[in-house]
């Protein structure tokens, strides 16, 4: 039983130290000084609150029409997601795109702040909350839920 309980440790320590990896190397794509450039570049403004959160880096700023709005930006491609976008694609669609990439029972799919957010489990059978973009549905980051 000791040895059950010590091998589960060390299994679980590694997995914890595979996902904080994970989330360094996604954060360490993009640093803070460069999000506010890349969100300066189109035209945002007093950009603050500067985080990363859920795979993805997070902001307040105010757009060029002078609206203050809520970002999320991709740390691997630094394209921006305001929290005022419009889906070009439907839940239907999302929930397709999901399957493609290997999901199976897809729970919650809801578009909100901008970008979808879904529930599914991997297939490797993990429950996993899905950032899916608003343009095409690809997902763009997942984590363990």
């Amino acid at each position: 039983m000791k040895h059950r309980n010590a091998r589960n440790a060390r299994l679980l320590a590694a997995a914890l130290g595979l996902a904080l990896a994970g989330a360094a190397a996604a954060q360490d794509t993009m640093r803070e000084a460069q999000v506010r450039t890349t969100l300066e570049a189109q035209g945002y403004t007093d950009v603050h609150d500067v985080k990363f959160d859920d795979g993805l880096w997070e902001a307040d700023a105010t757009s060029a029409d002078g609206r203050k709005v809520d970002v999320r930006i991709d740390p691997a491609s630094g394209e921006i997601f305001p929290d005022n976008a419009v889906s070009q694609v439907s839940e239907a669609e999302v929930r397709a795109r999901l399957s493609a990439a290997g999901y199976g029972r897809i729970g919650d799919v809801e578009f909100d702040d901008g970008l979808w957010k879904a529930e599914a489990w991997n297939a490797s059978g993990q429950k996993m909350k899905v950032h899916l973009a608003p343009q095409d549905g690809r997902v763009l980051h997942e984590r363990a839920d």
